[in-house]
């Protein structure tokens, strides 16, 4: 089996680092080990991107490795970046974003989709404003995921659930990016959601 995860800097964690190139130190590593030496696991996460910058680099980045599974996070920049000039991208142009993916994808060799919501825990009252933008994007990831029949990671309740014994910073240490300990929570949820 060939197991790609794309996305932003939550898959990234490090993968461009000479000490934990080429699977980063964070969930994609945590799977590798539990996936086992028979399984081929690629990371192909940037840091900072949007479903935009997906687009343009889809082909290069997922689709050249022939996965059988494709696993996708994507979000968080298209809500922590919508104030700036030109850098909004609304609900209804997410869902595009994220179909045109997807439609790529099953052209492409149909890979088993596995679609992992954004999330946000909240550690000032300038990032509780972007909880409602988060909220949409977590319902275009289900709803998407639910159409194309992927496997949907829920990850906003568990983790909120987590933070509210722990407190937020446990769990993701500005509110966005995991900590181990997040990162091992979010590879067991992964685990349960794919298997």
């Amino acid at each position: 089996m060939r197991v790609v995860f794309i996305g932003d800097s939550i898959t990234e964690t490090g993968r461009f680092d000479e000490a934990d190139a080429p699977l980063g130190r964070g969930y994609v590593r945590l799977l590798a080990d539990h996936l086992g030496p028979e399984t081929t696991v690629i990371n192909r996460g940037i840091g900072g991107n949007r479903i935009a910058d997906l687009q343009q680099r889809w082909s290069a980045d997922a689709m050249t490795h022939a996965p059988t599974l494709l696993s996708v996070y994507i979000g968080i920049n298209d809500t922590w970046r919508r104030a700036e000039p030109g850098e909004h991208t609304s609900p209804d142009e997410f869902a595009r974003a994220y179909r045109d993916l997807l439609d790529r994808a099953l052209a492409s060799g149909h890979p088993r989709l596995v679609l992992m919501e954004p999330f946000l825990l909240p550690l000032t009252a300038a990032q509780e404003a972007f909880t409602d933008d988060v909220d949409l994007k977590r319902a275009v990831v289900a709803s998407i995921a639910s159409e194309y029949g992927a496997t949907h990671v829920a990850l906003q309740a568990p983790l909120s659930a987590a933070a509210s014994g722990q407190g937020p910073a446990a769990i993701a240490y500005d509110g966005v990016h995991p900590t181990p300990y997040g990162h091992s929570l979010i590879a067991s949820l992964w685990r349960d959601a794919v298997s």
